[in-house]
């Protein structure tokens, strides 16, 4: 036989095995299995604020310091202070002021004392015809100046107490505490070093705020979460038997922005990603460290 007569035979034969086949196999991929989740987003374990940075209020060489990382410190509590000796100088100097104009001003009190009586008599024997009247005139005038002289001291003792004041507030600006109550993270500066509030911070506190999660919510979930919306945490380290941590949505931005959690820098540049808030239910776990990269699970809504 032909060989072209052979080819159109193969072609036909190949046909109807591949129909046998199809007719002869029922079954059918499985469906892929239904998520149990309405969203995934990555988070970061944080507080309200974020860490609190603390810088020395004044320029100055740093004299003592009262804390050490690690250590845990309440409101008000002394962390570090600078060299007070010129700031305590001022104080001194503004106080002997002060001093100085009330005692002008006790002294011109008893001299206006004297002049008045002086006064009196003078114009009592004005009016009697024993003295001139011109002498009565002029003590009275000595009066009234030595009253303008007294005003004038207690002006200047007035002053004095504002110098004592601003004084007093510069000494205090020599020292800082710690505002919150708080854990010391990190301590940026040592005895003798020169500081200035635009150095830097001095202090890295960690205030006992309620820890939250700040999560990055991609933009094709956003209407699928909403505010009071139950969430489970999770430490994201590809762990899959670790227990995960109830929480609920606390909010959700209104900003879309970049993504900052993601590694890849392609993918990072071209997500879009709203803040979103979650707190626990219960306290979490000390282990659970602040700047801890988590995953938010949003269980999807059962079906009816």
């Amino acid at each position: 036989m032909s060989p072209r007569f052979l080819r159109p035979s193969i072609v036909l034969l190949a046909a109807a095995l591949l129909a046998g086949c199809s007719h002869g196999d029922t079954s059918t991929a499985p469906a892929p299995a239904a998520s149990p989740y309405a969203a995934v987003a990555r988070g970061r374990v944080d507080i309200e604020g974020g860490l609190l940075k603390l810088g020395m209020p004044r320029e100055g060489v740093v004299a003592s310091i009262a804390v050490h990382e690690g250590d845990h410190v309440h409101k008000g509590q002394l962390l570090a202070a600078l060299d007070t000796e010129a700031a305590q100088l001022a104080v001194d100097a503004a106080q002997a002021e002060q001093k100085q104009a009330e005692s002008q001003a006790k002294l011109l009190d008893q001299r206006i004392q004297g002049a008045q009586q002086r006064a009196q008599r003078l114009a009592a024997a004005a009016s009697a015809g024993a003295g001139d009247g011109q002498s009565a005139d002029d003590a009275r005038e000595n009066v009234q100046q030595l009253q303008g002289e007294r005003d004038s001291a207690l002006a200047n003792a007035a002053l004095a107490a504002q110098k004592i004041a601003a004084a007093r507030y510069e000494l205090g600006q020599r020292s800082l505490h710690a505002p919150v109550d708080a854990q010391v993270v990190r301590r940026l500066i040592q005895p003798g070093a020169t500081v200035s509030p635009t150095a830097g911070p001095a202090f890295v506190l960690l205030p006992d705020e309620t820890r939250i999660v700040r999560a990055e919510l991609n933009e094709s979930f956003v209407d699928a979460i909403h505010p009071g919306m139950a969430a489970e945490v999770v430490e994201d380290n590809g762990n899959s038997r670790q227990s995960s941590l109830k929480a609920h949505v606390l909010r959700i931005g209104g900003v879309f922005g970049a993504s900052t959690l993601e590694e890849d820098p392609q993918v990072r540049a071209n997500t879009r990603t709203v803040e979103c808030v979650l707190t626990f239910d219960q306290p979490p776990p000390a282990e659970l460290r602040i700047g801890q990269r988590v995953l938010v699970q949003f269980p999807a809504a059962p079906k009816a």
